[in-house]
């Protein structure tokens, strides 16, 4: 049987939009309209889930979605450099972002690598073959999507860091007995302008 997994990525909030480190911050007024907007796009599902950020519940919540809590979907836990800015942390650990940039297996933050990122999100993929699975959808934080994507089309774990994944998008993946296929990025709302 194929399996259709459609992961919608939440929308915007602030800690996006300054490069942060997300922790686990809220969804904002702004990124919370964007959702509500994005409801008649929403497509159908057998089972919805969603990652336990609270960015996740809040897009969850203004699609109009009910979905349960999937642990496997949250987000990359990045240890010490939880809520800071990317630059602030480039510029007081230079090494350290440089060889998690590099290097894979690399977690100075005391938080997952990389490797362990896409070993969690390919096993719950990998999860959902077999019995009725059909259409699953979830909310899920970009970097799950892609630690997801990397798994399914088994690419290098480098090749994570040459995806992107906007707010509000849809990736679906479609797959039998191991064999994924990617369509990715479909917009689920208009983006107001930058």
């Amino acid at each position: 049987m194929t399996v259709r997994v459609m992961l919608i990525s939440p929308a915007m909030n602030a800690a996006l939009r300054e490069a942060r480190f997300a922790g686990d911050a809220a969804l904002d007024q702004a990124g919370f309209r964007l959702a509500r907007a994005a409801v008649g796009a929403v497509p159908a599902a057998d089972r919805w889930l969603r990652g336990p950020s609270r960015r996740c519940a809040g897009t969850s919540e203004a699609l109009g979605l009910r979905p349960t809590v999937e642990h496997a979907l949250r987000d990359w836990e990045m240890g010490r450099w939880s809520g800071a800015r990317l630059s602030a942390v480039s510029e007081d650990e230079p090494d350290d972002v440089a060889a998690w940039l590099a290097d894979p297996s690399t977690a100075p933050h005391g938080g997952e690598s990389l490797l362990e990122l896409c070993a969690r999100a390919g096993t719950w993929l990998d999860s959902l073959h077999g019995g009725d699975a059909g259409r699953v959808a979830g909310v899920a934080e970009p970097a799950v999507i892609r630690a997801a994507v990397v798994h399914a089309l088994a690419l290098p774990p480098q090749a994570f860091w040459r995806l992107d994944v906007a707010p509000l998008t849809l990736t679906e993946l479609s797959g039998r007995a191991g064999r994924w296929n990617l369509h990715c990025g479909r917009p689920l709302a208009q983006q107001a302008p930058g």
